[in-house]
């Protein structure tokens, strides 16, 4: 699970730093509407903060392997797709319905975030 962790991060945050590229270059026409902009930005910046988190959860299962904190693996994972996935989606195509998804990225990141913090408390 350690080297699923740091291996998804480091990937996931490649691809952060190139979709946030592309949306700052490839898409400056597509993005014309400030509001649509700002939230594929935010897409980037949550995709970003948790891919590195997954690095992080990657190191902290060396010291304290917890099922818990494999878990909250999972979770970020599934709160990049969801979360910022819909929002890049929403952002290029302005399909609003993508909207009602992407609190469900954001209750997965907290999970994640929460399922950590239980994991280091439960450890031994």
């Amino acid at each position: 699970m350690q080297k699923l962790a740091i291996i998804s991060g480091a990937l996931l945050s490649a691809l952060g730093v190139a979709i946030g590229a592309f949306g700052a270059h490839g898409l400056k026409a597509t993005l014309t509407i400030n509001e649509r902009l700002e939230t594929f930005e935010t897409g980037v910046k949550y995709h970003m903060y948790h891919a590195l988190g997954l690095i992080l959860l990657g190191i902290l299962l060396q010291y304290f392997p917890h099922k818990y904190i494999s878990a909250a693996v999972w979770f970020f994972i599934a709160g990049i797709i969801i979360f910022s996935g819909s929002l890049y989606t929403l952002s290029i195509t302005n399909i609003r319905i993508l909207g009602a998804i992407t609190p469900l990225g954001g209750v997965a990141f907290i999970i994640g975030w929460v399922l950590l913090a239980l994991g280091i408390y439960k450890y031994q």
